[in-house]
């Protein structure tokens, strides 16, 4: 069980000192918080909060801008949480869809694992896919465009 003072103290370290992640681990627990923007976001917890070093200051950590994507126009199907991106039910499967691929509202485009849970997402709109804008088993964020869908 997640003791929410920890986090809360986390959370706190990390806008005190414009960090974007905080990866914390030791042998039985492990907690990773991620921040971007004013919005923070905990993508994974596979372990009980690690209590934080009394004294111990974080320094300030540079983050490297993504590569820029090159975005055709079209409807975007954006990520509705974080985790990581999953093209297949396994390795040895095909893609649900690819460039090319005609979908529709209730087609499944992916599957986004968080916290272990696999999560079957669906297009929400009709159309052709134009592109795919992330690798297979890629860490992706809320909100974070997946595919391009021309109508």
């Amino acid at each position: 069980m997640i003791d929410i003072r920890k986090l809360k103290e986390l959370v706190k370290l990390m806008v005190n000192n414009d960090l974007a992640e905080i990866d914390l681990r030791d042998p039985d627990e492990q907690v990773t918080l991620r921040r971007h923007g004013e919005n923070v976001v905990v993508p994974q917890m596979s372990a009980p909060l690690v209590a934080p070093v009394q004294g111990a200051q974080a320094a300030p950590v540079a983050v490297a801008e993504p590569p820029a994507t090159t975005v055709t126009s079209g409807e975007e199907i954006a990520s509705p949480m974080v985790g990581t991106f999953y093209v297949a039910t396994d390795p040895d499967s095909p893609a649900f869809v690819k460039v090319g691929d005609t979908v529709s509202k209730d087609t499944t485009v992916c599957i986004i694992e968080a916290m272990k849970i696999f999560n079957e997402i669906k297009a929400q709109c009709a159309g052709t896919v134009t592109q795919v804008l992330v690798e297979n088993g890629e860490a992706v964020e809320f909100g974070q465009p997946l595919f391009i869908v021309t109508p």
